[in-house]
């Protein structure tokens, strides 16, 4: 049975790493502090993380008072970050930027995830280079097996909304590309023209869309960071 435990040290260093070190939490704080609330939204952003471990971390920072319940309008209960939460965010960040400029590249990308990269690019999705209609992208990885190759991202009046099923719409763009590409975009190692000119990813549908896909696509908020060799 995991337990966190404690290292019996009262140095404030200490202390907090009891809170925020154990495994899986510092990932769950990066949800929340994207502005993800629910509990099943949440787990789309840590989709190797069972429920009841995402349940216990949760209670655990609640009783830390990192996180606080409410119930919305719905009687939906939210997960919200008390003032002690979103304190951690320049410390979640400054791992975040670390990693990046840090950490080898080709190491990152061992870890290829299409449910967790389709679920970070609808929420950092810039509509307003798109047409103000809705408009359907689809996403091709032909590598995977049948029930993840397959991914839409529809942006209507502003909203993004990620599907794993066919939606029913009229496609406007047909991203085609393997899982690595696509997540090395995504992280700022290489850029849409270069794939598209290695072979690497291919673009069928509206030209204005898909021109414009390096803006629309929007990127890791720590893609900006430079590299460096450690």
């Amino acid at each position: 049975m995991e337990d966190r435990g404690s290292y019996g040290q009262f140095c404030p260093v200490s202390m907090a790493s009891e809170i925020v070190c154990s495994r899986w939490t510092t990932l769950v704080v990066r949800e929340l502090l994207c502005g993800t609330t629910r509990f099943n939204d949440l787990r789309r952003g840590v989709p190797r993380m069972s429920p009841a471990l995402l349940s216990k971390r949760l209670k655990e920072l609640e009783r830390a008072g990192v996180v606080q319940t409410r119930r919305n309008e719905s009687g939906v209960v939210e997960y919200h970050l008390t003032e002690a939460g979103e304190d951690l965010r320049p410390i979640i960040l400054g791992l975040g930027f670390w990693g990046q400029r840090w950490v080898e590249s080709q190491l990152s990308l061992k870890n290829l995830d299409p449910s967790l990269l389709m679920w970070d690019m609808r929420r950092n999705l810039n509509p307003e280079p798109l047409p103000p209609r809705r408009c359907t992208i689809q996403f091709q990885y032909p590598e995977l097996p049948p029930a993840k190759q397959c991914w839409w991202l529809v942006v209507d009046g502003g909203t993004v909304d990620l599907c794993g099923f066919d939606p029913g719409f009229e496609v406007d763009l047909l991203v085609t590309s393997s899982l690595r590409s696509m997540t090395a975009i995504w992280m700022g190692l290489t850029v849409v023209r270069k794939e598209i000119e290695a072979g690497h990813l291919e673009l069928d549908g509206d030209p204005a869309i898909a021109k414009a896909m390096q803006q629309w696509l929007g990127l890791s908020p720590f893609a900006p960071e430079p590299r460096r060799v450690a």
